[in-house]
């Protein structure tokens, strides 16, 4: 649609030159030559309205980058980011976490997250043993999935911030199999905020989860 956009814009400023053309030049008898004055103006009318044209264009650019939110000029900076490739994986990582920590499945947390949250998991998981406890997760689906937040550090390390609104049951079964904690007829819907990150320089496509906050 944008490029016959371009073709009519086009034809409107070719029909207005070719107005302000019969303006300048009128009728002339047949063989008279073109004055080299109104050649010139000919030529001052074509550059005018190019150089309109040009602004005109320059403009909607500019009017394009103020409409920009911070985040979406830091996502821009990027390279190869494309958001809708982003969230799919965001999304996924989000499910595989919540599972692999239900499950007390360290080795998976421990591919997919950082140090000091993979440290965080492992405290809770290891208390849960401890005591007996285990944990059961039906994870129903997602209600949103949206950046929220996007930073690059002076080192080149790039955040960004998902926010996730799903629906899930949670369970907490005592060494007995009885439920302490949730209700298996109720969903619940969470809204959970995470942050991704990886260098901008690397290769590696991957990126790892460094905070979650409710």
């Amino acid at each position: 649609m944008g490029q016959y956009l371009d073709i009519i814009i086009l034809l409107l400023v070719v029909l207005f030159i070719l107005q302000r053309l019969f303006a300048v030049l009128g009728t002339r008898p047949q063989g008279e030559k073109l004055s080299d004055e109104s050649a010139a103006k000919i030529f001052d009318i074509i550059m005018k309205e190019a150089e309109k044209h040009k602004k005109q264009e320059e403009n909607k650019e500019d009017i394009k980058d103020v409409n920009l939110t911070e985040t979406q000029k830091t996502l821009a900076q990027i390279p190869n980011f494309e958001e809708t490739n982003f969230l799919t994986g965001a999304k996924r990582a989000f499910e595989i976490v919540l599972t692999a920590f239900s499950k007390a499945d360290l080795e998976t947390l421990e591919m997919l997250v950082s140090k000091s949250i993979y440290n965080k998991f492992k405290d809770i998981i290891e208390k849960r043993k401890a005591e007996g406890i285990t944990a059961e997760l039906d994870f129903i689906g997602f209600d949103k999935a949206e950046i929220v937040g996007a930073k690059i550090s002076k080192n080149n390390i790039a955040k960004i911030t998902v926010e996730f609104v799903s629906e899930q049951v949670n369970l907490l079964k005592d060494k007995d199999g009885n439920i302490i904690e949730g209700d298996e007829q109720y969903i619940q819907t969470i809204t959970d905020r995470w942050t991704f990150e990886k260098s901008v320089t690397s290769t590696n496509p991957n990126w790892i989860l460094v905070s979650t906050k409710k």
